[in-house]
């Protein structure tokens, strides 16, 4: 395998998942905070960060788990579990990732650039969490969810209420479905002592994914009614609660190949909520021409 497929894979490029469940929320926030209709260049560079910021912190995470991935089913096949690259190359990797994600922030604002420092903070600090948080998958929730507050201080120069309310959300869903994947792994993840939410919640763990998902609703809720929710917005919320019950059925089976796959579902959540927002400011618009 040549390097830079070796890279590729270190990037996680050949698995989005992770990269569209960074971008919904960043998608809600930019549509919300430019009122439908964001701007071409903070959008693209958002996008671009997002994919970037992503790629970085999967890097980071396989250089903390490289002792460990060959143990866990899931991550065997990883390039470090494998050997197929040094501590070295890892490191310029992640270097060269952040140093790019910088440039895309040479077209936005201070305020933006400045809470990218926190975000950064967050990303690269994740993996380590694992070894002494008993919660890690909710200080993840707080590092996916950073790019919200970011998208507002991009476009209106300010972090209002209502970014620290989808901010919240955001943190409540990610943490319902990071545990779920960490449901698949926690068979290993007890073998080799790695601290995870399914972990710290032992037999409660479905009870916890269930109400973190309720809360999740209930502020997106109280989010259509900050923006003035229309029709297709709301049209999405039994959508939503459909696919959560789905989860709710397959995940109490405990069958970590299921899990897995219940993980990647969530993908379509964030996406019918972003349909929800992005809908809600058409029927507006549409409302509002002659």
């Amino acid at each position: 395998m040549g390097r830079l497929a070796v890279y590729a894979q270190l990037m996680r490029i050949d698995k989005p998942i992770g990269i569209l469940l960074l971008l919904w929320p960043t998608l809600w926030a930019l549509w919300i905070a430019s009122s439908g209709v964001p701007n071409y260049t903070i959008l693209i560079a958002f996008l671009l960060g997002t994919f970037l910021m992503r790629s970085a912190g999967c890097v980071v995470n396989d250089f903390a788990d490289r002792n460990i991935d060959g143990a866990v089913e899931r991550t065997k096949d990883r390039p470090f579990a494998r050997g197929a690259v040094t501590k070295s190359e890892a490191i310029l990797l992640t270097v060269i990732l952040c140093l790019l994600a910088a440039l895309c922030l040479l077209p936005l604002n201070r305020l933006t650039v400045i809470m990218s420092l926190p975000a950064l903070f967050l990303a690269v600090t994740y993996p380590f969490t694992k070894r002494f948080f008993p919660l890690p998958q909710f200080y993840l929730g707080i590092a996916y969810s950073f790019s919200v507050p970011m998208a507002f201080a991009a476009v209106q120069n300010q972090v209002p209420q209502l970014a620290w309310l989808i901010f919240t959300a955001n943190v409540l869903w990610t943490l319902a479905y990071d545990t779920i994947y960490a449901m698949a792994d926690k068979e290993d993840d007890l073998k080799v002592g790695i601290k995870t939410s399914a972990v710290t919640f032992g037999h409660h763990d479905i009870a916890a994914v269930m109400l973190c998902h309720f809360w999740f609703s209930v502020l997106m809720v109280v989010l259509g009614y900050q923006i003035g929710a229309t029709w297709p917005y709301w049209l999405m919320l039994p959508i939503v609660l459909y696919f959560q019950y789905k989860q709710y059925l397959v995940i109490a089976t405990r069958d970590r190949v299921l899990c897995f796959k219940t993980f990647l579902g969530n993908n379509r959540i964030g996406l019918v909520w972003f349909c929800g927002i992005a809908l809600h400011y058409f029927w507006l618009y549409i409302q509002r021409t002659p």
